[in-house]
């Protein structure tokens, strides 16, 4: 069973108890929008690029007043025209991978149990898998999604050793791919506290499902749908998820539609962390809308030239 993370702090700054409708952008097994309904929230949207999860969820929940589509966060707009008129009070993004998505082999998202090299978030839509990433894409660009999405300083070596390979035999499955780049890396940074293909992984998750994009479309098609007061809380697990929510705050900020609640990100309890090793890299970001608009800004230049 996937265990939510942060959901105490997610209700402390989204105060379910205040009522209102609230949207849940990535429903997973459905724990933050339990959690809200169960602090007082009249109702949640929710979507989820995951038929499967999204179906499991659905069934679960059916007994309380969460509306469910399948979808990306994103489609916000769309979504929330299933119910006209509707503002949010809060909305809660959880940018991770559930459990459930880790422990299917047959996903591709690790390499803890060998599965096919798919990745795909949603695979009712034909979208490139990481299998066609890795035999397919030039070494060059290998080398920048494994620099760019995944941080990877091997980046390099790790693109020259999938070229190589491949050119022997196709690259089919997680646990060959882990071994490729457990090879490609120094031997003597292959024992660390991560394996050494958790940022290779990481990479071809977030290129084949566009998660950045995503994000930042997301993000600027949510603010609009807040209520004076409502509040955003993002739970990011990796630097470049954490970057695009921080610039987006600061910017609603700097451009006076409200306020970011905190300026470092809400981590996990040690108590947390012992009973949910998923929490370790959460980060909480959450920004409360004040203004309808932006504050209009008056122009010195203009000013002066109507004297």
């Amino acid at each position: 069973m996937h265990i939510p993370v942060l959901v105490s702090e997610v209700l402390g700054y989204l105060r379910p108890e205040n009522g209102g409708w609230f949207f849940d952008g990535t429903l997973g097994d459905g724990g933050h929008s339990e959690a809200l309904i169960r602090g007082g929230a009249k109702g949640v949207i929710a979507t989820d690029r995951d038929l499967e999860a999204l179906e499991s969820t659905i069934s679960r929940l059916k007994d309380l007043p969460v509306h469910a589509f399948h979808g990306t966060f994103d489609k916000v707009n769309e979504v929330s025209g299933q119910c006209p008129g509707v503002k949010f009070s809060g909305i809660i993004l959880d940018l991770g991978l559930s459990s459930r998505q880790i422990a299917n082999g047959d996903r591709g998202f690790s390499f803890q149990t060998d599965g096919p090299l798919d990745m795909r978030m949603d695979k009712s839509v034909g979208k490139i898998t990481a299998k066609d990433i890795v035999n397919a894409w030039p070494e060059s660009d290998l080398s920048y999604i494994f620099s760019e999405y995944g941080e990877e300083r091997f980046s390099k070596r790790i693109a020259r050793e999938i070229v190589q390979s491949r050119s022997i035999t196709p690259i089919t499955s997680t646990k060959v791919l882990a071994a490729i780049v457990y090879n490609a890396v120094p031997s003597s940074l292959r024992h660390g506290k991560i394996h050494p293909a958790t940022r290779t992984f990481q990479a071809l998750r977030i290129a084949v499902n566009e998660e950045l994009l995503l994000l930042r479309i997301g993000l600027k098609e949510m603010l609009p749908l807040l209520e004076l007061g409502g509040r955003v809380a993002v739970i990011s697990f990796h630097s470049l998820e954490d970057r695009i929510v921080k610039e987006a705050f600061r910017e609603w900020e700097k451009e006076g539609f409200g306020k970011r609640i905190n300026k470092k990100p809400v981590i996990a309890t040690e108590e947390e962390v012992s009973r949910n090793i998923r929490a370790r890299s959460a980060k909480l970001r959450i920004f409360e809308r004040t203004h309808e608009t932006a504050p209009s800004k008056k122009c010195i230049t203009c000013q002066q030239d109507s004297v």
